[in-house]
């Protein structure tokens, strides 16, 4: 992955006398696949690579893929097929391919772009620096795809893209059996780490400067299956809550069916704890939740968001909607309009339902015509947005706590405007008032929300109204300038994000 362009520093950068290597990490698909993206970055800079910058080649690029999104093989091999000719002109690089696509297509990926020199899949991340090493000394694509889990991620070394935040993982693989997700073939049954474990991460990403943690899991609230205990995952968001110097915790991703009362009073209770849940929905038709066997039906579902809102009401709810699965009518997709309008979710993932390959909806009869997805999709999006802009509204006055960020967006040059999250991950576009201390990105800024979008908020406050607290995250950033001879002190620079590869999204 590509590093910000930083201006000019007085610091000087120390040369040696033999170049390193350079890489880029390109990533594809979900928070996990940003998880493990952090995890090879970090692998490869402890084997002696280091980032390429935005003008050079690197000398190698790694590919961290989905086969879940839409188009993800198309996506690859495109891109791929882009590299061969640089490939050619670059004497020594190499293209390596790891992810879900990766364990699943194995060894088609090096039968089509045969320029691959490496091909590893979601249970072997840690072999990508012998891997790569094996591939240059014999001259010879190397590809390794493990059936079971050889190191759990979170225990390889890691570079993290903002020093203020960080991803912890709990899980990895699904126990599920969702007729549209190929997750569970690529990924393997639910392991869980150890509660020991992933509260001595959280304390080390806080001991080097983040306030902020996000928990992750596929299913993140069934955690504990593997050592037996139910309420594993409550009691883990409450020692988060005894963490000094965590400020914010957030989750994702729950299922409906396993979310249980106690999670909701750790949430309640745990002051850290942010009021945020993304609680994927899928479809609001119980025929078709049957038909995609998800275990829980629009009654339920409904039933969890009164619960947290009545424990919570200041909670902001997310969602994933797939519309046009096999089978979908007019009528259950009107359950599913009839659900978003009763859910007032703040924002979507949604995507076209669109045929993967190895999944028993592939196979479904009854898929839905192109042409009717989407025009569902058009009506779909056009309620969310109605809605998103209805409960942005609901924000203008209120004065909110804002964590600033170190991308401040497309505009940030003519508006003048920085980027921050609210608590609740709402995106505020905030102004510094003339005269006022600028923050840096995990400082935490106090002000008034002025304006409201269905996608964004706006907060241009008066001296009066805008307030800085410089944090330990702050600093953290000023220090990481500093040692990737950056900018020190306040100024945003804009960020190079990462790709998450949603080909049909709307928030």
């Amino acid at each position: 992955m590509n590093l910000p362009e930083q201006q000019t520093s007085s610091t000087t950068c120390a040369t040696t006398s033999k170049p390193s290597r350079t890489y880029e990490v390109r990533t594809f698909g979900c928070q996990m696949n940003v998880h493990d993206s952090e995890r090879m970055s970090g692998l490869l800079e402890a084997n002696g690579y280091v980032p390429a910058s935005s003008e050079q080649t690197p000398d190698l690029i790694v590919f961290n893929t989905c086969a879940v999104r839409e188009n993800a093989d198309n996506k690859l091999y495109g891109n791929l097929g882009q590299l061969a000719p640089v490939k050619r002109a670059h004497e020594g690089m190499q293209i390596a391919v790891g992810g879900c696509l990766a364990q699943k297509d194995q060894d088609t990926i090096i039968k089509k772009a045969p320029w691959v020199d490496v091909v590893f899949g979601t249970h072997n991340i840690g072999s990508l620096p012998t891997l790569l090493e094996r591939a240059r000394h014999n001259h010879q694509a190397q590809a390794e795809l493990l059936e079971s889990l050889e190191v759990f991620p979170s225990t390889l070394p890691t570079k993290r893209d903002n020093v203020y935040s960080g991803w912890v993982s709990i899980s990895v693989g699904c126990n599920n059996t969702c007729t549209f997700c190929i997750v569970p073939s690529l990924r393997g049954k639910e392991n869980d780490r150890r509660p020991g474990e992933v509260l001595a991460e959280v304390q080390a990403l806080v001991d080097d400067g983040a306030i902020e943690v996000t928990l992750l899991g596929q299913n993140v609230n069934s955690y504990g299956v593997d050592f037996g205990d139910r309420q594993a995952f409550s009691k883990l968001l409450r020692a988060c809550g005894n963490i000094e110097g965590l400020e914010r915790v957030r989750f994702t991703s729950p299922h409906p069916a396993m979310f249980t009362d106690d999670v909701i009073d750790a949430m309640a209770e745990t002051p850290n704890v942010m009021p945020v849940l993304h609680m994927p929905l899928q479809s609001g038709s119980d025929k078709v939740l049957k038909d995609m066997r998800r275990s829980y039906r629009s009654k339920k579902f409904l039933g969890i968001l009164d619960k947290v809102r009545a424990r919570i009401p200041e909670a902001v709810i997310t969602t994933d909607i797939i519309v046009g699965f096999p089978g979908e009518t007019e009528e259950d997709f009107q359950e599913t309009l009839k659900v978003v309008e009763q859910a007032r979710f703040s924002s979507a993932f949604t995507f076209q339902y669109s045929i993967r390959p190895g999944t028993p909806a592939a196979t479904m009869e009854n898929q839905v015509p192109k042409e009717i997805v989407q025009e569902r999709y058009e009506r779909l999006i056009a309620l969310q947005d109605r809605i998103a802009g209805e409960e942005n509204r609901k924000q203008l006055g209120k004065t909110v706590e804002l964590m600033v960020v170190a991308e401040s967006g497309r505009k940030a040059e003519q508006t003048h405007r920085l980027a921050g999250r609210a608590r609740d991950q709402r995106l505020v576009h905030f102004s510094v008032p003339a005269g006022c201390e600028q923050p840096r990105p995990g400082d935490l800024v106090t002000l008034p929300i002025t304006e409201a979008g269905s996608f964004h908020l706006i907060s241009d406050p008066s001296a009066e109204e805008y307030s800085l607290r410089r944090s330990r995250a702050g600093d953290a950033w000023d220090r990481a300038q500093a040692d990737s001879c950056g900018t020190t002190g306040t100024t945003q620079v804009p960020g190079t994000p990462v790709n998450l590869g949603f080909p049909t999204f709307r928030s």
